[in-house]
C-alpha cells in the first residue's frame, strides 16, 4: 500500500476514534443508586386518553379483526390466548399479564388500553400507524373478549373509572 494511503487511512481512523471518544454515551456517567438506574421511567397516561370512549362494538366481525392483528403483532409477547406468556416475552424475560384473568384489566379504561397500544409502553413498541383507529378499538375488543367477565370500565362524572 502507498505511503499517502497509509497517512490518509491513519488519519481516517484517528478521526473517527477521536469522534467515538467525545460522544454522551462514551464519556463517564455520574454514578447512580441502583435502585434508580434500573427503575423504569414514569408512565403517565393523559386525562383524555383515559376518558376516550371506544367507539366500535365487540361485535363478532371487531373481534374478529382485532384477533386478526393481535396475532400479527401481540402473540409473540403476549402469547396466542393472552397468558402473557409468548415465546419472545420468554426470551426477553418479560412477565406480562393474562388477559383472560379478569384483574389484569380491572380499572383499566377502553381508552387506556388503546392509548397503550397505540403508543407503546416499556418494551412494547408502538403499534402507531400500522393499524388505523378503529382497528386499534378492535384490538381493545378483542382483548376484552379474552376473558368474558372482564367489562369496559363505566366512566363516572370527572372521568374516573367506577367500580
Amino acid at each position: 500500500m502507498p505511503k499517502k494511503s497509509l497517512i490518509l487511512l491513519s488519519g481516517l481512523f484517528l478521526t473517527v476514534s477521536v469522534a467515538a471518544a467525545q460522544s454522551p454515551s462514551a464519556q463517564a456517567q455520574p454514578a447512580t443508586p441502583a435502585a434508580q438506574s434500573n427503575a423504569p421511567a414514569a408512565y403517565k397516561i393523559p386525562d383524555e386518553a383515559l376518558k376516550q370512549i371506544n367507539p366500535e362494538k365487540p361485535t363478532a366481525e371487531s373481534i374478529a379483526t382485532g384477533k386478526r392483528i393481535y396475532g400479527y403483532d401481540c402473540a409473540m409477547c403476549h402469547g396466542a390466548s393472552g397468558d402473557g406468556k409468548g415465546d419472545l416475552a420468554g426470551d426477553m424475560k418479560l412477565q406480562l399479564a393474562d388477559f383472560r384473568d379478569p384483574k389484569s384489566l380491572a380499572g383499566k379504561t377502553d381508552g387506556e388500553l388503546f392509548y397503550v397500544i397505540k403508543n407503546g409502553k416499556g418494551d412494547m413498541p408502538a403499534e402507531g400507524t400500522r393499524a388505523k383507529p378503529d382497528q386499534l378499538w378492535d384490538m381493545v375488543n378483542y382483548i376484552r373478549s379474552l376473558n368474558k367477565s372482564a367489562k369496559p370500565q363505566k366512566l363516572e362524572a370527572g372521568g374516573k373509572p367506577s367500580g
